[in-house]
């Protein structure tokens, strides 16, 4: 839909007068600069309101893994409404959810047969947070309460969900938040501080932090470790080779729960349902949201192993926890429905097949002076950006204000690329586009990127 001035005008001062936009600076609005508004999509395009199209290279919030405008999605939706719109699964069931959590559980490695049903990732995260420490108490360990994760790590903004976030800057405002939260290295190899030249060294190097953690701690004060298949906050960083073997050594030797947080790399971003098979390990958890419903409607789980779940099966001991609208019996037929379409269309074959391309694509933006790394796996990669290609120096605060949010962030979008500029760590360009995408459209989004960040460095 294409809007005239008038009615641009008008919700534009609502959005001015009325909206709080999330994890965004309201004096963008505050200036009458005005907000994009995205008014439609269809594919791997969305169209603000004057009708100008952009390519969706971030699946909205790396949500849309089915591309946008499925109608069957939505006349799914549609049914169920008119069928049940609501029901809770508190002490009672209705066939969605339970559908689902077989699809789910036959979906996942190992034991990982039970499923808890949120509307989110953070609130999948929240009960994982919970539920491990309540796992412990139950087995007659009740100090085993901290969770370690990695830095500049994501995993949520609710209280719980923000004590496992590794991201100081967004913490601060918020403190005391949570106690039992510990930080590790993550997986950064560009910047490996050790064996960088040797994948599996520095992999074995990194997994034993948490191990070294895990002593400095005391092994019965730590509940539950926390990682991404492909950590996301801080630009795309895949585990090295072995990496995750090792870690599953490491949690089984001190007793200690592994939580596999696949928000965004589950449901085909890395070319399978769980990331956690294209890396070889078996979690205890895993969290999973977003491209279930390929973002048509919210819903979250927390997969549970037979281990963890085996406590809850006997007597009068239950899980005090729950949300309002988990398991929603819209949420999960669109859910199921877009699994199907994942299984007709094959797309994680797609993505296994076209990652090699995509990657190969990005890397010709090597030889541009301001491009550092490109590292990711599947459909999801990041660009770092540098100031010195051979030292590897990065922009300080004032450069990367100047950079990212300054100039990129929107010179990208006014030449039609939706993705992101991040500055949590250093400073990255994000890719995590449709999963129905192949060679033209990697060319499109590199020739993207190749004009914008040529501009960018000019600017410097």
């Amino acid at each position: 839909m294409t809007y005239s001035d008038v009615a641009e005008s008008e919700l534009q001062r609502k959005a001015k007068d009325h909206l709080w936009m999330h994890f965004s600076r309201q004096s963008v609005m505050e200036s009458g600069a005005g907000v994009p508004i995205i008014t439609r999509g269809e594919g791997h395009h969305i169209w603000d309101s004057r009708g100008k199209r952009y390519i969706d290279g971030l699946s909205g919030l790396f949500v849309v893994n089915a591309g946008h405008g499925r109608r069957r999605l939505a006349e799914t939706a549609a049914r169920q409404a008119e069928e049940l719109a609501f029901f809770p699964v508190w002490s009672y069931a209705h066939p969605n959810a339970i559908e689902l959590a077989d699809r789910l559980a036959h979906y996942a490695p190992g034991d990982l047969n039970r499923v808890f049903f949120s509307t989110g990732g953070g609130e999948a995260v929240e009960t994982a947070f919970k539920l491990a420490k309540y796992y412990w108490k139950l087995q007659g360990q009740p100090t085993k309460h901290k969770v370690i994760s990695r830095a500049v790590a994501y995993h949520g903004t609710t209280q719980g969900a923000l004590a496992v976030t590794g991201i100081p800057g967004m913490k601060a405002m918020f403190e005391p938040v949570t106690p039992g939260g510990f930080r590790v290295p993550n997986t950064n190899i560009y910047r490996a501080p050790e064996h960088g030249d040797d994948p599996v060294a520095f992999g074995i190097w990194a997994a034993d932090r948490i191990e070294e953690m895990i002593q400095f701690e005391g092994p019965d004060t730590v509940a539950a470790v926390f990682l991404e298949p492909v950590q996301n906050s801080g630009g795309c960083f895949p585990p090295p080779p072995g990496y995750f073997q090792r870690v599953r050594e490491i949690c089984d030797r001190y007793d200690v729960l592994l939580v596999s947080d696949e928000v965004i790399c589950a449901f085909g971003r890395i070319g399978h349902m769980f990331a956690c098979d294209e890396y070889g390990y078996v979690p205890d958890m895993i969290t999973c949201a977003k491209g279930m419903t390929s973002g048509y409607s919210p819903i979250g789980a927390t997969i549970v192993s037979d281990k963890v779940y085996e406590p809850f099966k006997h007597g009068q001991t239950s899980f005090a926890h729950g949300y309002t609208f988990g398991g929603h019996p819209v949420s999960a037929a669109v859910a199921l429905a877009n699994l199907d379409i994942f299984e007709e269309e094959k797309l994680n074959e797609n993505v296994r097949a076209n990652s090699p391309l995509f990657r190969s694509t990005l890397e010709k933006l090597n030889d541009l002076p301001i491009v550092g790394d490109v590292r990711g796996d599947g459909y999801f990669f990041g660009i770092e950006l540098v100031k010195d290609k051979a030292t590897k120096e990065t922009f300080d605060d004032e450069e990367s204000e100047s950079l990212l949010r300054g100039f990129l962030s929107k010179a990208l979008f006014d030449a039609g690329l939706y993705c992101r500029a991040d500055d949590r760590g250093d400073p990255v360009i994000q890719l995590a586009p449709p999963l129905t995408i192949g060679a033209p459209e990697f060319d499109e989004i590199e020739q993207i990127l190749r004009s914008v960040l040529t501009e960018a460095w000019s600017r410097l």
